[in-house]
């Protein structure tokens, strides 16, 4: 964990054997941040498994999604999903868009979706990178971010702050953010291509997120605080971001990791939507 202190309002919520994250911050619009409990996928996919494509039965995930959906209050057959390929498309969805992903062909990629129009839920994936979910609690617009290492350096969080503030016409002072579950400092151990490309495009605000680990000759990097670096470059008050700091590496039975289980699992998501 950074020696960056956060102030978070996210709160564990349970419905049978779903289990999932809320934030006060985001209170207006239906939205979580889900775990891997209480859906129907067997392994190595158990259970709770929202992401189609992964060797998981088409049926499993659909009725995960319902299961997820129903928890939260959003219509699983509008989902609209983001296609992530760790770049820095930001993509508006509008209602053509609805299914797109789970019940219709997605025929674009983008690592962040935002919308203006009621009744869209939007999703982003992780299992181990940065989700973000964001809101604009005068319009309502809503948008949902995925920002690995890639994107994060690569400046997505700020695009998409700007990109929703353009279209809802906020300003960024009144923009609510949370940050879900991703991997911690600890668990993230990286060469230096990483911290890197952090300082070439967060220059000294970077620093605060790396931790050299000199016999292990690796350094750790902290995703999440540096995911709230862009929140707050974009101009969203520290006062109006969630953090929530729990790691995805090391707690299995609540969320699939990347670094720890490889390809064979499934992912976790964030789901926001403009009530």
């Amino acid at each position: 964990m950074s020696a960056v202190s956060f102030i978070t309002h996210i709160t564990t919520q349970w419905d049978s054997e779903i289990i999932w994250y809320t934030s006060s911050q985001l209170a207006d619009a239906p939205h979580g941040f889900s775990t891997r409990r209480g859906g129907v996928s067997g392994p190595p996919w158990d259970s709770l498994n929202l992401g189609p494509g992964r060797g998981d039965v088409p049926a499993h995930v659909a009725e995960n999604y319902r299961r997820f959906c129903a928890t939260i209050g959003a219509d699983a057959e509008r989902v609209v999903l983001a296609r992530q390929v760790h770049e820095t498309t930001v993509r508006t969805v509008t209602a053509r868009d609805a299914g797109k992903g789970l019940h219709a062909p997605r025929d674009y990629t983008a690592d962040a979706l935002i919308t203006v129009e009621s009744g869209l839920p939007l999703v982003v994936f992780s299992a181990d990178c940065g989700i973000i979910l964001l809101r604009d609690p005068e319009t309502g617009a809503v948008g949902a971010v995925h920002a690995g290492w890639r994107g994060c350096a690569g400046g997505i969080v700020e695009k998409a702050v700007a990109e929703l503030c353009k279209l809802s016409g906020a300003d960024a002072s009144r923009i609510r953010a949370a940050i879900g579950p991703c991997i911690g400092q600890g668990c993230f151990e990286t060469d230096s291509d990483v911290p890197d490309a952090m300082r070439a495009s967060l220059g000294e605000r970077a620093e605060a997120h790396f931790r050299y680990d000199c016999a292990r000759n690796k350094w750790k990097v902290d995703l999440a605080g540096l995911n709230r670096e862009w929140l707050l470059r974009a101009g969203i008050p520290a006062g109006q971001i969630d953090v929530l700091r729990i790691c995805t590496a090391c707690h299995p039975e609540l969320f699939w990791s990347h670094r720890k289980m490889g390809d064979a699992r499934g992912v976790q998501a964030a789901m926001i939507m403009k009530a």
